[in-house]
């Protein structure tokens, strides 16, 4: 499934929510779906710089596709990391870079978090994109 195939499915699961706090039980359930992170990328490394909770970020190249593995010490933090893992795990590196992450901004995400998870999203998008960059 391409990036724009994605990001138009996650903003219809989004659309069905009424509220804002049932789109932030949707986010922070995805977070309690991902599998556990493998030990082997929960190292200081792998910690992304400038978020308020800790978020670890592992990526690796397979088949020609970046897998990304993470986890987050905040519920809703994960959430925001699975996001971000729904939309782009799976992809070639070069698909990563070119996909138009502002696509994210529909859903009014960014006007619901507070300040220092607003900015933890745009951290998370540059960080996996440098990844992907790194595997390209």
């Amino acid at each position: 499934m391409s990036f724009n195939d994605r990001i138009e499915e996650l903003l219809d699961d989004m659309s069905i929510f009424e509220d804002w706090t049932e789109k932030y039980e949707f986010i922070i359930s995805l977070g309690r779906k991902l599998p556990p992170m493998p030990e082997k990328y929960r190292k200081p490394g792998n910690l992304i710089k400038g978020c308020q909770s800790r978020v670890w970020v592992g990526t690796e190249l397979a088949d020609g596709k970046m897998l990304i593995q993470a986890d987050s010490d905040s519920l809703i933090t994960k959430g925001l990391i699975a996001l971000f893992i729904r939309l782009l795990s799976g992809l070639t590196p070069a698909e990563i870079i070119s996909a138009d992450l502002k696509r994210l901004d529909e859903c009014g995400l960014k006007e619901h978090l507070a300040s220092t998870r607003a900015n933890a999203l745009s951290t998370m998008a540059a960080t996996i994109r440098k990844a992907a960059a790194a595997l390209a």
